[in-house]
């Protein structure tokens, strides 16, 4: 099973930016499709953006433009850079992966933008 470690939220100004990090453990990283998802006080969990082991990427209508997802295979790391954010973006960001066979997720980590 791979275990997941997310770090890089914190609080942010409306329009500011942040990039979250997630490493990974083991050796099979780069056969993962990678995933940012969010959860909102009272919302569903919902996807945000995630990266195929092709690198083929998928956002969110709400993010596209904002938001970037990219991974370095070598360092099991996926990222999620977040420009120009919104106090709608505040919520909690679980970092998933996704192995065909298993799935594991982060343990989330703040993102809160507010002036």
């Amino acid at each position: 099973q791979v275990q997941l470690v997310e770090s890089g939220g914190g609080l942010v100004q409306p329009g500011g930016s942040l990039r979250l990090s997630c490493t990974a453990s083991g050796t099979m990283f780069r056969r993962y499709t990678m995933g940012w998802y969010r959860q909102a006080p009272g919302k569903q969990r919902e996807l945000v953006a995630s990266i195929g082991s092709d690198a083929g990427t998928g956002y969110a209508s709400s993010v596209k433009g904002r938001f970037t997802i990219s991974r370095d295979n070598p360092n099991n790391k996926a990222y999620l850079q977040m420009n120009d954010l919104k106090p709608e973006d505040t919520a909690v960001y679980y970092c998933h992966a996704d192995a065909g066979l298993y799935a594991a997720w982060g343990q989330g980590t703040q993102v809160t933008v507010s002036s």
